[in-house]
């Protein structure tokens, strides 16, 4: 029998990338032109592979269909790459909960290194090259989210460099999860893509399910170059794949194909969805300074990383886990240790979309306005972050 702590938790927030807006129009109707389709093969079709190429290339470097793979959702993907590596994972601290638990089906080792303290998603340049001269890094992938779950955070490009030339001379692979480089809150906040520093020893994977398509068609890509080590786990991979039976459903690779095509549209969304993303995490983040509570400031995607310090005896009492107090109270949020953060520590991480309302029509009035914070169900929503923050911490 779940805890109350875990019943709420589960109500209020999970590790998923789900932005919680509406369908499209356009998007259903493709999934419902769709329906009489039948299954993908391992890894996509060609129209699924061709429209997911286009895609990547557009927004960095890519090497054409044949070297672009599909899945349903990025974790049968991490497990099939993972698979034809052979080695561990690399992880920053605190990083996406759906990175690590391939690694442990596998009985691979996962270790995770802190990151830097102006930014998640990628590790600290020294501990990194401390790690391999240490332990060796045989065939481990390294996980770098330059635009990062959990932190919503962007890596500036000086770092992404120093992380990228430690990797290469370690020969290390390297996963680049571009899931939220989309998703940047503001004109000047630079992506750098590892596939733009080591192209050749890195493979670019993006989530659809943070914003192209619903969480509920869950649906992945990964692109591969077409030379080097990387190149040479793109068979590997693909046959993974077809082994797990990890195939998309035909009316959700036709959904796919036709967002990863960018018509006008579908820009237009995207830019809809980030503006309200990054208007309600300003809102949300001013509320936790407020309240005293030290979180780096939003970037991109739709999640905040609050560390609360030492707390005081609060309404669940002395102790409980910081980040398990923190959690049961506070909207969207969930405990730093399902990110392989401290479990003692009283950091968690906090999707902002929880503020935007219970029911497709609230979401759809915070996405449709000019001012989404100042929405009156929206404004609650904030004014009732602002109360819990001071429950918590006495401010």
């Amino acid at each position: 029998m779940p805890s109350t702590v875990t019943r709420r938790t589960a109500r209020r927030g999970s590790p998923c990338t789900d932005p919680r807006l509406p369908v499209p129009t356009w998007l259903g109707e493709l999934l419902a032109g769709g329906r009489d389709d039948p299954p993908e093969p391992a890894g996509g079709g060609v129209a699924l592979r061709t429209a997911a190429a286009g895609f990547l290339a557009r927004h960095g470097p890519a090497a054409g269909p044949a070297w672009t793979l599909a899945g349903p959702g990025p974790a049968p993907l991490m497990l099939a790459l993972l698979s034809a590596t052979g080695g561990g994972l690399l992880l920053p601290r605190p990083a996406a909960p759906w990175y690590a638990p391939a690694a442990r089906l596998l009985g691979r080792r996962v270790r995770y290194l802190p990151a830097p303290a102006g930014c998640g998603g990628v590790p600290d340049p020294v501990a990194l090259r401390e790690v391999v001269r240490r332990d060796g890094a045989g065939r481990d992938l390294l996980v770098l989210a330059v635009a990062d779950d959990p932190t919503g955070t962007v890596a500036p490009p000086e770092l992404v460099h120093q992380v990228c030339e430690v990797a290469a001379a370690a020969g290390l692979s390297l996963l680049a999860d571009e899931t939220f480089a989309g998703s940047t809150h503001g004109p000047l906040t630079v992506v750098l893509s590892p596939a733009e520093m080591v192209p050749d020893r890195t493979v670019v994977l993006r989530d659809l399910a943070a914003g192209a398509l619903p969480a509920a068609w869950p649906a992945a890509i990964a692109g591969f170059p077409s030379a080097g080590p990387a190149a040479a786990l793109r068979d590997g991979t693909l046959a993974a794949l077809a082994a797990q039976g990890a195939v998309l459903p035909g009316p959700v690779a036709r959904a796919a194909a036709g967002a990863l095509a960018e018509p006008d549209r579908a820009c237009d969304d995207a830019r809809s969805a980030v503006r309200l993303h990054a208007s309600v995490a300003a809102a949300a983040h001013a509320e936790l300074l407020r309240a005293g509570a030290l979180c780096l400031p939003p970037a991109a995607g739709f999640h905040l990383y609050p560390d609360f310090g030492t707390l005081p005896d609060g309404p669940r009492g002395p102790g409980v886990p910081g980040a398990v107090r923190i959690a049961d109270r506070l909207p969207g949020a969930v405990p730093g240790g399902w990110f392989g953060d401290d479990p003692a520590a009283a950091r968690v991480r906090i999707a902002v979309p929880a503020l935007y309302g219970d029911d497709p029509r609230a979401r759809a009035l915070a996405l449709a306005s000019a001012d989404p914070p100042a929405v009156p169900h929206v404004a609650e929503a904030l004014a009732d972050l602002r109360s819990a923050c001071a429950e918590l911490t006495g401010a």
